[in-house]
Order: C-alpha cells, then sequence, then structure tokens
C-alpha cells in the first residue's frame, strides 16, 4: 500500500523546514514500522523505493520545485532505477533517506539517494527522473531555467557508464502472452 499517511506528514513538515538549493541534500528520518517489513522482518526491498519517492516530494518542496511544477502544470516520472544493498534495516530500526540531484544530462535529472542507519550506508540508488507536460519530456535545462536555477549538466563518469548500459538495453519486441494490448 502507498504510504499516504507518510506523504502527507513529509509534505506539512516540509513547509517549515529550510528551503534548499537544487542540488543540496535533504535528508528524513524514519522508524521501520511493522508495514514496512518482509518476512525477515526487515525493510521489504519494495518500500526502499516509496521511501525514496518521500525524500524527492520533501526535496521537491524544499527548493522550490513543487511550485514550479505546479505552475507550469507539469508531473514527474520516475525513468529507470538502480539500487545497491549493503546492509538491512531491521523492524523498528531507524533510519534516515538522503536524497539529491547529482545532476542533469539536458533531458532527465539524476538523483542519488541513500539509506543509513546506525551511521553506517545500508543502501544506495540511483534514480533517472524526468519532468512530463501533456506533450512528452520537458528538457531538464528548461525546467531549470524555469525555477531560475543552475544546474550541474555533466554527468559523473559512473553515472554516464549507467547511462550507456541502459541503451544497450534491449526492449521486447512483443507483449508477453496473456497481455491484452
Amino acid at each position: 500500500m502507498y504510504p499516504f499517511f507518510r506523504l502527507t506528514k513529509v509534505m506539512l513538515k516540509a513547509r517549515f523546514r529550510d528551503q534548499l538549493e537544487v542540488q543540496a541534500p535533504s535528508t528524513l528520518q524514519f522508524l521501520a514500522l511493522p508495514t514496512d517489513v518482509d518476512f525477515f522482518m526487515e525493510l521489504n526491498n519494495a518500500r526502499y523505493l516509496n521511501f525514496m519517492e518521500l525524500g524527492r516530494w520533501d526535496l521537491s518542496r524544499r527548493t522550490g520545485f513543487l511550485q514550479t511544477m505546479k505552475s507550469n502544470k507539469w508531473g514527474v516520472a520516475v525513468g529507470g532505477a538502480s539500487i545497491r544493498y549493503r546492509r538491512r534495516i531491521p523492524l523498528f530500526s531507524s533510519f534516515s533517506v538522503t536524497t539529491n540531484v547529482l545532476c542533469h544530462d539536458g533531458r532527465w535529472f539524476y538523483f542519488l539517494q541513500e539509506f543509513h542507519a546506525k551511521q553506517k550506508i545500508c543502501a544506495s540508488a540511483l534514480m533517472k527522473v524526468g519532468v512530463t507536460s501533456k506533450d512528452g519530456l520537458i528538457p531538464a535545462t528548461q525546467v531549470a531555467h524555469a525555477m531560475g536555477k543552475e544546474m550541474d549538466a555533466e554527468l559523473p563518469p559512473w553515472v554516464q557508464a549507467w547511462v550507456d548500459a541502459e541503451g544497450l538495453r534491449p526492449w521486447p519486441k512483443t507483449e508477453p502472452r496473456g497481455v491484452a494490448s
């Protein structure tokens, strides 16, 4: 289930937290609750994506991106994700999610999101996020301009390597059997 209660709480708190520059990190604190864990009593891998989304919403509100998005009637879409898990986050553990915009490639924004518990890295993710309108994807340069912000447009080598690898990945040529068009 989508964490609507947590989203509401994050968005309300973001209104009163310090504003951030577009490439400054945002950190949120959470507690792994029974609804967040799997049969092994640790944070479920799908929940990581939910917590990362909450981090992006907080950052969007605090940088002014959310207001820009609303005034232009834009939306957002995740175009890809790569996550690495290092340590477990057990039930009732406190943990943090740090979110920041690394860069853009002119078209997509790339976010680095990290999970920490007890001052140790638990997971790290690279998220490719696009801004959309009824006409399709809005160039990242246009979004940055609308926000009145300058952003790093040079991809770090490891991000570029991921983008290149994703470009080599083939898409299925047909729909799987049993899927209606």
